[in-house]
């Protein structure tokens, strides 16, 4: 009975650690502080949005040869968001060689 009880109070606090690490990488990663909204609906656009934001940023990080730290990923996508340039290149050999003119003509 008191393992079993041990065991349930181990899987919840396990539970909210996951939670809590959750928010830690947004509000570290992503720049969220506060939730825009106030509402149900509000809050749960601004969870969602925020989750496949890292699920995007994590599968970029799994995927690249490089070994990315998570913040210098996040920092760089956000300063070359508006540039063209071939990503998996950029991800995999830096932002040197990944920098390109558009090539209109095989589009």
């Amino acid at each position: 009975m008191i393992a079993a009880l041990a065991d349930t109070i181990s899987a919840l606090y396990k539970s909210r650690w996951q939670i809590e690490s959750f928010f830690k990488t947004i509000k570290q990663h992503l720049r969220i502080k506060t939730f825009i909204g106030t509402n149900k609906n509000a809050v749960m656009c601004q969870i969602w949005t925020a989750m496949i934001a890292i699920l995007l940023l994590q599968y970029l990080k799994n995927k690249a040869k490089n070994d990315w730290h998570m913040s210098n990923l996040v920092t760089f996508i956000r300063i070359h968001l508006m540039s063209y340039i071939d990503l998996w290149t950029w991800m995999n050999q830096g932002v040197d060689k990944a920098h390109s003119p558009p090539n209109f003509a095989q589009a």
